[in-house]
C-alpha cells in the first residue's frame, strides 16, 4: 500500500512554485521606491521612513474581494483582469478619506493550482496596483482540495494608505451649498453581479457570449470590464482644489455611498437627468424587469466615484478630471437636512445624511 501523501490529498507543491514562478515578473513591475527586499519572503517590507515627511501620519486600510464577478471570469476563461477589480475595490475606499494607498497585499484560494491561471490573476492585481500607484508587497495562494472544485478560485486583498491627519477628508469638511461632482463609471465595476448574472445569464437571459448591439461586444466581454481605479486622480484633484468629501459608489449605490460622507444634518439631491447610464444598466433593467429603485440599490448606474467641492471650484475640479481622461459632471447639491428626512436610501451603520434622486435619467 502507498503511503499518504501531500499530492495524494490534492496539493500540488510543484504546481504551486510554478505559479510563483510565472508571476514573479509582474510583481517586480508592481512595487514603489520604498519596497524592501525581494519577493517571496514570509512578509512585505515597506520602509516607514517615508511617514517622516508627514506631520501627523493617519495610517489607513482596507479590505475587500470581487464577489461573483469571479464566476463570469471563469466561464470566460479570462483571469487577468480580475485583478484590477480587487485593486479597485481596496483602494479607491482609501482615497476617500484622502489617503494615499502605499501598498497591498492579496489571498487567493483555489481548489487546485492552474499556476497560469493564478499567475494571471496576479497579474492583474499586478496591474491595478501600477494604476493605483501602490506597491503589491505579497500574497498567498492557497490551495483547498475537497472545499473548492479544481477550478474554482477566490480572491481577496488588503491594501494600506497614508494620509496627514489636518488633511482627513470625510463629513466633517461637507456644507451646505457643496456641489457634487460625478465621475463616470467603466461599467457594472464589481457590484450587483449576483443580480446581472442571474438577468442576463438566467434562462430568459441573452447569455454570455451573446453580442449586443448597444453593448457593442459580447455581454461576457461587458461583465468582464474592469474597474475604473480613480485613486491616482483623486489624490491629483485634492491637491489641485480643496475637496471636502470623496464617496465610492459600491455596494448599495449612488445614494447609500454618499450618504456615508454626509454629516446628520445634511441632505444631497442627485439629478438623474444630468447623466445617461451606460447601455448595460439598461439592459439589465429591461431584461430583467427590474425596478429603478432596485437598480439604483444595487448598481452605481454609470457613477463610480463622486467628489464634493464648494460651488466655486466645481468647475475646476470638473476640467481637471477631464483632462485626464475621467468623464466628470455636476450632478447635485448639498443642502439642509429637513426633520425625519430619510431620501432613497441609508448609510452602513445608519449614520450619515440623506440622499434623494430626483428626475429621470438622460435617453
Amino acid at each position: 500500500m502507498t503511503g499518504a501523501s501531500y499530492a495524494a490529498a490534492g496539493v500540488d507543491v510543484e504546481a504551486g512554485e510554478r505559479a510563483v514562478e510565472l508571476m514573479r515578473a509582474s510583481v517586480k513591475a508592481a512595487q514603489r521606491k520604498e519596497t524592501v527586499g525581494d519577493f517571496g519572503g514570509f512578509a512585505g517590507l515597506f520602509d516607514a521612513s517615508a511617514l517622516l515627511k508627514y506631520r501627523r501620519p493617519l495610517l489607513a486600510t482596507s479590505t475587500d474581494g470581487v464577489g461573483t464577478k469571479i464566476a463570469v471570469a471563469r466561464a470566460m476563461d479570462i483571469h487577468d483582469t480580475i485583478g484590477i477589480d480587487l485593486v479597485a475595490m481596496v483602494v479607491d475606499d482609501l482615497v476617500v478619506v484622502g489617503a494615499e494607498p502605499l501598498f497591498m497585499t492579496d489571498y487567493i484560494a483555489t481548489g487546485s493550482v492552474n499556476p497560469e491561471r493564478i499567475a494571471a490573476v496576479v497579474s492583474g492585481i499586478a496591474k491595478g496596483c501600477q494604476l493605483a500607484g501602490c506597491a503589491l508587497l505579497g500574497g498567498e495562494t492557497a490551495e483547498h482540495p475537497g472545499l473548492m472544485a479544481p477550478d474554482e478560485y477566490d480572491v481577496a486583498g488588503a491594501g494600506t494608505g497614508v494620509v496627514e491627519a489636518d488633511e482627513l477628508l470625510g463629513p466633517d469638511r461637507v456644507l451646505t451649498g457643496d456641489v457634487v461632482i460625478a465621475m463616470g463609471a467603466s461599467g457594472l465595476h464589481s457590484n450587483g453581479y449576483s443580480l446581472a448574472r442571474y438577468v442576463l445569464l438566467g434562462e430568459s437571459g441573452p447569455g454570455l457570449f451573446a453580442n449586443i448591439e448597444e453593448l457593442g461586444r459580447t455581454v461576457g466581454e461587458e461583465m468582464l470590464e474592469p474597474t475604473r481605479v480613480y485613486s491616482l486622480d483623486c489624490l491629483a484633484l485634492a491637491k489641485a482644489v480643496p475637496v471636502h468629501a470623496y464617496s465610492h459608489v459600491t455596494g448599495g449605490g449612488l445614494a447609500a455611498n454618499i450618504a456615508r460622507v454626509l454629516p446628520p444634518t445634511l441632505a444631497a439631491d442627485i439629478n438623474r437627468s444630468t447623466w445617461r447610464p451606460l447601455p448595460i444598466f439598461d439592459l439589465i433593467t429591461r431584461t430583467g424587469n427590474v425596478a429603478r429603485l432596485e437598480s439604483e440599490r444595487t448598481f452605481n448606474m454609470g457613477v463610480g466615484m463622486v467628489a464634493l467641492v464648494s460651488p466655486e471650484n466645481a468647475d475646476a475640479a470638473i476640467a481637471f478630471l477631464q483632462a485626464r481622461g475621467i468623464p466628470a459632471w455636476i450632478c447635485g447639491e448639498v443642502r439642509a437636512r429637513l426633520d425625519g428626512e430619510i431620501g432613497d436610501a441609508e448609510a452602513k451603520g445608519g449614520k450619515g445624511g440623506a440622499v434623494t434622486l430626483l428626475g429621470d435619467y438622460q435617453h
